[in-house]
C-alpha cells in the first residue's frame, strides 16, 4: 500500500493561478511564479501539477532542481533543466538560436563546437541565451521553465533567474520557481521582484484539519468517513498539516502495523497516547531499522553525501563493487526512499530533503562526525580524479568530521579555479566560506582573492573594503608582489568600471608596495592598466560650454595660448602612455603573458591612431596573432571588431565589420557582439541605409542594456540619436538625447560625437549654421581638454567645410587638418575636398575648383546624405564666385532632401536655383519615375512624359493628340528639353530617348 497521495488537497488558489499563468503564456504573456514554503509544505507537488498540466498543452516543459547538499556548482539547475528537456533531443536546431548556441554550451556542454575551451561568457549573456531558447521554444504554445529548491542555488543562478524574471513579460514563457523561506540571495530577490510588481509570490501555508484528513483518505485510497478517528487525531497533531510529514507518519503506521486493513475497512490498533515516534526523526529510524545491515549502512552513507548523491563518489566512499552496491540502491529504490536522477544517470535523490536530513539526525553526533570523517578520507585517496562539486562535498565532509582547516584549503582551491573560469559569483561563495574556516596564517591569501572575486563580480565597492582591511606586508617582499597583482587586477576592474579615483587609488598601493623597480611582469601589468585609465574622462574636468554655445571669450582652444600648452602637455603625457605601453607588450610577449600583451597591444593601437591608421592596424594585427596563438577568442574578436571599425572608418565599407561580427556571434560572445552592432548602426546611417540601421538598433539597444553592456548601449543610443538628426526629425531626435543622457553619455568618450555628427547635423539640416558651428565648436572645446580617439566629431571634416565657406579659415588652416590622421577617414575627405575646391574657386582656379568637386563627389558614393549636403553648402560658394557647376548640384540635392522629406534643406536648394536664375520643377505625381540623371537637370514629370515618346520619333502632332495637349505646348517642352538636356537638335533628343528606354528595359 503506497503513502503519497494522488490528488494535490488544499491548493485551489495556487492551481487556479497556474492555469492562469499558463494562459498567459501560451498569448505571449509571459509571468514569473513563486512558492514559497517550509519543507515538505507541498511546493514539488504544485511545480509537478505544473508540468502535467503544460504537457496537456503541449508547451515544451525545462525543469532543474538547485542541490541542497551546500555545494556551489554554477548553473546547476539551469542545466539539470535544459538536460531535461534536450538529453535525447540533442540541442535546438532553430537558426534564431545560432548566436547563443556558444553561450548555451557552456550550459550542456555537449553543445560546444570543435576543442576551443570558447569564450567565457558573462552570466548576462547566458541569461539573454536562456531567454531566447525559452522564447523560440514557446513560440507556437508557450514553454515553462520549472526551478525548484533556489534557496539552495548559486549566485550565478539567482543572477540568471533574476535576469529572466525581468524581461519575461512579452515572452511565451512562465518561470515558476520554489524556494524556502530562508534568509539569503533567492528569498531576497523574490521579495524584490514582487515589490517591484514583476514577480507573484505566493506563501503555501499548512494544510487544516479537514485538508489533512482529506490527503489521508487519498493515500489510503478510500472516503474520509472510513479514516479511524485515532489515526487522523495522530497524523492531524504530528504531522503540523505539513503534506510531506504526513505522508512519513501514515507510512510509519502502516509499517509498524499500528493501521491495518481488515475486510474492507481501516483499523487503528493503538491508542492516541500509546508509544508511537514523536517525530520525523524517529519515525525514518524506525524504518531504516527494518533494513538489512548493508542496506542502511549504504543508506546513511548517502544521506551523509547529501539529498542527491553520485554513484560514483558513493562508491569510493564504501568501497562496494558495482553488483552489491547497486543491489543495495535497487532495495532503497522498492522502499520509496530514493530514485534515480533523470536528469544524470550516475546520480540518485532522496524522495524528499528531509529524508536524508533525517537519517543523518538519527545519529549520534560523535557517529555522524565518524562517518563523515571517514568518507572525507576515502575522497582523498582518489582527490586527483574529483571534480570541483566533489571536492567541495570533500571540504563540507572535512568540516563535519571537525577538520576545518583541511575544508578552507579545499574551498578556496576550488574557489581560485571558478574565478579563473570566470565565474566570479559562486567563487566568491567559496572563498567566503574558506576565510571563515581558515588558519591565521592562511587568510590573508584567501582575503586577497576574495577581494578580487568580488571586483570581477561587479562588487566594486566590496572589493575595495576587503582590500582596505588588509594587514600590511613588507614592502618588495613575496607577499608584497601577491597584494600588488591583487590591487592591479581590481583596478582593472574599476577601469573597466569607469571608475577612475578608485582605479587610481588601487595603482598607487600596487606601487607602494612593488617599489620603484617592480618585477617587469608587474609593471606591464600595471603600465596597462594605467594606460586605460588616461583613456577615461576625468571624474572633474573645467567646465564645458553648453552644446550649442561657443567659449566666452569667442575663441577656440587651438587659436590661445592655455589650449596650446594643454595639446602639449596632453602629447608628452601621450607619447609616455605609449611608451610604457609598448614596453608592456614586449615584457608579455616574453614572460608568456597572453592577455597583458592584448591589453598592451589594444592600447597602443588607440594611442596609435594620432599617428594613423595603419600603424593602429599594425598593433591590431599583432593582437590578434597574440590571441589566435594563445587560443583567446575574447581577444581575437576583439582585435576583429577593431580592425573592422578602422577600416569601416577609412573607406566607409562595413564588410570587415559584418565579418568581425560573424566571429563575435559564433563564439556567442554578447558583447563584442552587441559592440560590432553599434558600430553597423552607425555605418548604415551615415551610408543612408536607415532602415537597415533602426533594424540594428532595434536588434541589440534593448538586450545591451538587458546585459549592462554600457559601452555599447551607449553607441546604440548615439546611433539612435544620429539617426533621428541625419533624417531631420527632431521631436525623434530629442527623445533619443533624453535616452542617451540617462545612459550616462553625456560623462562619457561620446560627447564630441553627440555634438559633431548629432547635433551639428541636425542644426545643418534645419538650415542653421550658425548653431552648427557653435555645436562643432563645443565639441572641440571638449576634445581639447580630454583624450579622444573619435574622429567623426566634425573636427577633421565638416568643422573646416563650414569654417571656409564662412571665410573663418584659410589654407594654412586648412592644410592643418589635412596634416591629421582624421584627415584620412573616406568621411571627412569628402568635406575637406569640398573645403578645398571652395578655397580654389575663391582664389581664381575655377577649373581645379570644379574639378576637386567632381572627384570628391565621385569617391563618396557611399555617403549620399553627406554627399548631397556638402553639394548644397559648396554651391553658395560656387554661385557666388561663379565657378563648378552649382545649378546641378543644387538640382540634385533637392532632389535628395525632397525625397527624403527634408524639407528645410530641400527649400532652401530651391531658393537657391531661383537666386541662380533657372526654373524649379513642381514636384507632381510621376517624379520618382525620372531617371536621375534627369530629375537632376531639372526635367520636370510632364516633359519627362514627352521624352519618354520622343523615342519613337513622332512628330509634335502626334505626340499633342498621345498627351491631349496644344502642339505649341509639346513644343515649349521640346525647347526646355534640349535645353536641360544639352543636346543640339531634336535628332539627338530623339537618339538620347531611345538611350534611355533601352536603358530602363
Amino acid at each position: 500500500m503506497r503513502a503519497t497521495s494522488s490528488v494535490i488537497v488544499g491548493r485551489v488558489a495556487e492551481t487556479c493561478l497556474l492555469g492562469n499563468a499558463l494562459d498567459d503564456a501560451s498569448r505571449r504573456s509571459g509571468r514569473a511564479v513563486f512558492f514559497v514554503g517550509d519543507a515538505g509544505i507541498g511546493k514539488s507537488r504544485l511545480v509537478g501539477e505544473c508540468a502535467y498540466r503544460a504537457y496537456a498543452r503541449d508547451m515544451p516543459v525545462l525543469r532543474g532542481r538547485a542541490t541542497s547538499t551546500g555545494l556551489v556548482v554554477p548553473f546547476r539547475p539551469l542545466i539539470e533543466a535544459l538536460s531535461s528537456r534536450f538529453r535525447a533531443a540533442g540541442p535546438p536546431t532553430d537558426p534564431e538560436l545560432d548566436p547563443y548556441r556558444p553561450a548555451l554550451a557552456r550550459l550542456v556542454p555537449e553543445w560546444r563546437q570543435g576543442s576551443s575551451p570558447g569564450y567565457p561568457e558573462t552570466v548576462v549573456e547566458l541569461a539573454e541565451a536562456l531567454l531566447r531558447l525559452l522564447s523560440v521554444l514557446g513560440k507556437e504554445h508557450g514553454c515553462v521553465i520549472l526551478l525548484e529548491d533556489l534557496h539552495d542555488s548559486d549566485t550565478e543562478t539567482i543572477a540568471v533567474v533574476e535576469y529572466v524574471i525581468d524581461n519575461v513579460a512579452e515572452l511565451p514563457v512562465l518561470l515558476l520557481g520554489t524556494l524556502r523561506p530562508e534568509p539569503g540571495a533567492a528569498l531576497d530577490l523574490v521579495r524584490s521582484a514582487e515589490q517591484r510588481q514583476v514577480a507573484t509570490v505566493r506563501e503555501l501555508t499548512p494544510l487544516g484539519e479537514a485538508e489533512v484528513l482529506e490527503m489521508t483518505a487519498s493515500c489510503l485510497e478510500t472516503t474520509p468517513k472510513e479514516v479511524p478517528q485515532a489515526t487522523h487525531e495522530r497524523l492531524a497533531g504530528r504531522a503540523g498539516g505539513n503534506p510531506y510529514l504526513v505522508e512519513v507518519l501514515l507510512a510509519d503506521l502502516l509499517d509498524s502495523g499500528q493501521l491495518r486493513r481488515s475486510g474492507d475497512r481501516w483499523q487503528a490498533y493503538c491508542s492516541p497516547d500509546a508509544a508511537v515516534p514523536t517525530g520525523v526523526v524517529r519515525s525514518w529510524a524506525r524504518r531504516l531499522d527494518r533494513f538489512d545491515a548493508p542496506v542502511r549502512e549504504v543508506l546513511l552513507c548517502a544521506a551523509t553525501l547529501g539529498s542527491q548523491f553520485s554513484v560514483t563518489v558513493l562508491q569510493a566512499v564504501t568501497g562496494l563493487d558495482d553488483r552489491t552496491l547497486f543491489s543495495h540502491l535497487r532495495s532503497a529504490v522498492e522502499a520509496s526512499i530514493i530514485a534515480p536522477d533523470g536528469a544524470d544517470p550516475d546520480r540518485y535523490t532522496f524522495r524528499h530533503a528531509l529524508t536524508a536530513e533525517a537519517l543523518v539526525a538519527s545519529l549520534a553526533p560523535a557517529e555522524r562526525a565518524a562517518m563523515a570523517r571517514g568518507a572525507a578520507h576515502s575522497l582523498e585517496a582518489v582527490a586527483h580524479e574529483l571534480g570541483d562539486e566533489q571536492l567541495q562535498l570533500m571540504a563540507s565532509l572535512q568540516m563535519a568530521g571537525g577538520d576545518r582547516h583541511g575544508a578552507a584549503r579545499q574551498f578556496a582551491a576550488v574557489g581560485r579555479r571558478m574565478l579563473a573560469a570566470g565565474a566570479s559569483g559562486s567563487a566568491v561563495i567559496l572563498l567566503d566560506r574558506a576565510r571563515s574556516l581558515a588558519h591565521a596564517s592562511d587568510v590573508r591569501a584567501v582575503t586577497e582573492a576574495l577581494a578580487v572575486a568580488h571586483a570581477e563580480a561587479g562588487e566594486l565597492d566590496t572589493a575595495l573594503a576587503l582590500a582596505a582591511e588588509l594587514p600590511p606586508v613588507p614592502a618588495r617582499s613575496q607577499a608584497a608582489e601577491q597584494r600588488g597583482e591583487t590591487h592591479v587586477r581590481i583596478a582593472w576592474a574599476a577601469v573597466m568600471a569607469e571608475r577612475t579615483e578608485e582605479a587610481a587609488g588601487q595603482i598607487r598601493a600596487a606601487r607602494s608596495l612593488l617599489g620603484a623597480a617592480p618585477p617587469p611582469e608587474r609593471e606591464a601589468a600595471l603600465d596597462v592598466v594605467e594606460g586605460h585609465l588616461a583613456l577615461l574622462p576625468g571624474q572633474s574636468r573645467p567646465e564645458q560650454p553648453r552644446p550649442g554655445q561657443t567659449p566666452p571669450d569667442q575663441s577656440l582652444p587651438e587659436q590661445s595660448q592655455s589650449g596650446q600648452e594643454s595639446r602639449e602637455k596632453a602629447a608628452r603625457e601621450g607619447e609616455a602612455v605609449r611608451d610604457a605601453a609598448r614596453r608592456a607588450a614586449a615584457v608579455a610577449e616574453e614572460r608568456n603573458l597572453p592577455v597583458v600583451a592584448c591589453q598592451a597591444w589594444q592600447l597602443l593601437a588607440l594611442l596609435s591612431r594620432e599617428h594613423g591608421f595603419d600603424e593602429a592596424d599594425s598593433c591590431l594585427e599583432r593582437m590578434l596573432s597574440v590571441a589566435e596563438q594563445h587560443a583567446l577568442p575574447v581577444w581575437r574578436v576583439e582585435a576583429l571588431v577593431r580592425l573592422g571599425a578602422n577600416t569601416f572608418m577609412r573607406t566607409g565599407d562595413p564588410a570587415r565589420l559584418e565579418t568581425a561580427r560573424t566571429a563575435a556571434e559564433s563564439l556567442g560572445a554578447l558583447v563584442p557582439t552587441q559592440t560590432v552592432d553599434g558600430l553597423l548602426a552607425m555605418n548604415a546611417v551615415m551610408r543612408g541605409e536607415w532602415d537597415g540601421a533602426q533594424e540594428i538598433i532595434e536588434r541589440s539597444v534593448a538586450a545591451s542594456a538587458r546585459i549592462r553592456n554600457l559601452g555599447a548601449h551607449r553607441y546604440l543610443l548615439l546611433a539612435s540619436a544620429t539617426l533621428a538628426a541625419h533624417r531631420g526629425r527632431r521631436r525623434d531626435l530629442d527623445r533619443a538625447l533624453v535616452r542617451f543622457r540617462r545612459a550616462g553619455g553625456e560623462e562619457s568618450l561620446l560627447v564630441p560625437l553627440q555634438l559633431g555628427l548629432c547635433r551639428a547635423f541636425a542644426a545643418l539640416l534645419e538650415e542653421d549654421r550658425g548653431q552648427a558651428l557653435a555645436d562643432l565648436d563645443a565639441s572641440l572645446a571638449w576634445e581639447s581638454e580630454h583624450p579622444s580617439f573619435f574622429y567623426l566629431s566634425g573636427r577633421h571634416g565638416l568643422r573646416p567645410l563650414l569654417r571656409t565657406i564662412e571665410g573663418l579659415d584659410g589654407r594654412a588652416e586648412l592644410a592643418a587638418v589635412l596634416g591629421s590622421p582624421g584627415a584620412d577617414l573616406a568621411w571627412n575627405q569628402l568635406f575637406l575636398r569640398l573645403a578645398d575646391a571652395v578655397l580654389w574657386g575663391r582664389e581664381g582656379d575655377t577649373e581645379r575648383a570644379a574639378r576637386v568637386v567632381r572627384s570628391a563627389v565621385a569617391d563618396a558614393t557611399a555617403f549620399p546624405l553627406a554627399r548631397h549636403l556638402g553639394l548644397r553648402l559648396a554651391a553658395g560658394a560656387a554661385l557666388a564666385e561663379k565657378w563648378g557647376e552649382p545649378v546641378a548640384w543644387l538640382r540634385a540635392a533637392e532632389e535628395y532632401f525632397y525625397a527624403a522629406g527634408i524639407q528645410p534643406v530641400a527649400a532652401a536648394c530651391r531658393a537657391g536655383l531661383r537666386q541662380a536664375g533657372v526654373s524649379v520643377g513642381q514636384h507632381r505625381g510621376g517624379w520618382d519615375r525620372i531617371p536621375a540623371r534627369l530629375r537632376t537637370s531639372g526635367v520636370t514629370p510632364r516633359e519627362y512624359e514627352v521624352f519618354v515618346l520622343l523615342a519613337e520619333r513622332p512628330g509634335n502632332q502626334q505626340i499633342a493628340r498621345r498627351l491631349s495637349i496644344s502642339p505649341r505646348t509639346v513644343e515649349k517642352h521640346m525647347a526646355s528639353l534640349l535645353s536641360k538636356t544639352g543636346r543640339s537638335d531634336r535628332a539627338a533628343l530623339c537618339e538620347f530617348s531611345a538611350e534611355c528606354a533601352a536603358e530602363h528595359d
